[in-house]
Formats: C-alpha cells, structure tokens, sequence
C-alpha cells in the first residue's frame, strides 16, 4: 500500500478552514491553478468530491465537514513535532501579530505595549484586525487573528482564555450639558437622544434591557462603530454617551470637553479577557506579548509582588 502525500493533509487543511481554493492558495503560497490540481489529487485520494460548487461558492461534504477537526489536530500534532526546540531570540525576531481587540483596550494600554516591543521584540509588528461578521473562534483557529482581547465571552471549547481586569459603564455628555442641572434619574436619561458604539452597527445594548425592565426606551440617534467618534460627536450636541469607565476617563485626560456621570442603572461589570488557540500556547513570542499584556493590565498586583520580594 503506497503511502499517503502528507502535504495533501495541509492542503485539505487550509481548504477547509478558508473554504475557498483561492484563499488556501494564497495561505499555503500557491497558485489557485495548483491549488486545484492539488483539490484534484485529494479527491482522488478519499474518493469523496470534499468540496461541490453551490452557486459561487465552494460547500464541504459530510465527509469533508466530519474530518475537519481530525485534520486539524494532526496538522498542528506534526507542526509541534517538527518545532525546533532552540531558544528563540526575541530580539531578532520577525513576526507579526494580528489582534482584535476592544478599544478599552488600545486606549489603556497600547502606548505601554508597543513601548516594551520596542525593548524586547523590536522588529515584530502589532496588527489590529476589526471586527468582522465572521465567529471569533473561527477566527482564531483558522490563524486570521491571533489574540483576542474582548469582553469575556463563550468561545470554543478548545479556546485558551485568560482574565485580564473588570470595568463598568458610566455616562458620557458635553460640560455643560443641561443634564446636569438637576439629579440624574433613569426617566431623565431618556429626554436627550443617544449614541451606540458597536463595530457591528447594532443600536442596542444591555442598557436597553435594563431601561426596558423599568418600562421606559431610549432614543438611540447614532450608531457610531469607534468610541472616539462618539466622544467627539458630543462636543457640539445633547447626545448621551454610555461607556467603559477606563475609557471614559481617557476622554478627559486626552482634554475633551465632556463630564461623566454615574448611570442610574444597574449594569453587570464587564471583564475582559485574552483568549488564543492552543497552538500558540507554546510559542515563546506569542507567550511573551500575553504575558505583557497581562501584566500591563495588572500593574497593582504585579507591583505589589515585586515589593514583597525585596
């Protein structure tokens, strides 16, 4: 019995986890022409299509689909194997990262960041990636992004996920804004019209349920998919603003315009987290820049640790 072309393996590999001949072409570095010759030898392989064209697009078959995770194990089972074990120098490294994070995120910590990767990993790149309407564990096991920092949310079962801290919401308006004239109650909140942030372009958010549960509705007159082009469409306007307290504060000491106030609802405290596919779990860069990250995000406790060594 001749022996199966292990390169097949991959190539199955990143047909199933880009679903098209031309994104797997463009993964493993090859022509879509030789990418289909390749689609070809697979079929001819497992004797199965593996991949039928519904309208435009490329759709697995049962087999395909049922293979999907024990193809992807033994490709990262073989990539692990082969790993060099060598210390790897950071310092001469060249990769690059692509990371979807919140903007709580990038505003409290960015600066920090890129000012340690600058001292022990100067040649690798940062790449914000934005949200897409794509599965974010998806996204993670099929390479596009390689950290997710976020809210913390149900992700695969295979997702590596680590807390990083907890924030709550609070209310954003301009200085003067005749919101502050009097107490801020839940019925007053409703008087002025609203702004969302959602990358995703949604209007609504738990602060809509909360208000909903006391029988009262906001007008959201803006759906802005940045917190930064929210804090700047309040300078001139009686828009209402709700967001992370860290970010909010950044507002004001980037000297905008704007006053916060305590929302007069009660919302869940919201942690954040790093999640990652276990692949990465023992890269020593990728292990480097989550453990900055966690560090950057814990700076009390870390300090605190370092005192009590000394």
């Amino acid at each position: 019995m001749a022996q199966p072309d292990l390169n097949l393996l991959l190539a199955l590999d990143a047909l199933l986890e880009e679903g098209s001949v031309i994104g797997a072409a463009r993964r493993m570095n090859l022509s879509p022409p030789a990418m289909s010759r390749t689609l070809s030898r697979i079929r001819e392989t497992l004797g199965d299509p593996v991949f039928v064209q519904a309208g435009r697009k490329l759709v697995p078959t049962p087999r395909a689909l049922a293979m999907r995770e024990q193809v992807r194990a033994a490709v990262e089972q073989a990539t692990q194997a082969l790993a060099p074990s060598a210390e790897v120098d950071l310092k001469s490294l060249q990769r690059r990262f692509n990371v979807r994070a919140t903007d709580e995120f990038v505003s409290l910590h960015l600066g920090r960041l890129l000012e340690a990767m600058a001292k022990e990993m100067p040649r690798a790149t940062l790449r914000f990636s934005p949200e897409e309407d794509d599965v974010d564990d998806e996204a993670l096991r099929s390479g596009r992004i390689d950290l997710f920092i976020s809210a913390s949310r149900k992700l695969g079962p295979e997702i590596r996920v680590q807390s990083l801290f907890t924030t709550t919401f609070v209310g954003v308006a301009r200085q003067n804004h005749p919101v502050f004239e009097d107490d801020i109650t839940l019925e007053r909140l409703t008087r002025w019209e609203h702004i969302n942030v959602s990358r995703r372009g949604k209007s609504t958010s738990p602060i809509d349920a909360a208000m909903e549960a006391q029988g009262l509705h906001r007008h959201v007159a803006l759906v802005v998919s940045n917190p930064y082009a929210a804090l700047f469409a309040l300078q001139d306007s009686d828009l209402l603003l709700p967001l992370p307290k860290y970010l909010a504060n950044s507002a004001i000491t980037a000297g905008l315009r704007v006053r916060l106030f305590e929302l007069p609802i009660p919302l869940k405290t919201v942690l954040l987290t790093q999640a990652w596919h276990p692949r990465l779990q023992g890269d020593p860069s990728h292990q480097w820049l989550r453990r900055t990250i966690w560090d950057l995000a814990n700076e009390d406790e870390v300090a605190a640790k370092r005192r009590s060594k000394v």
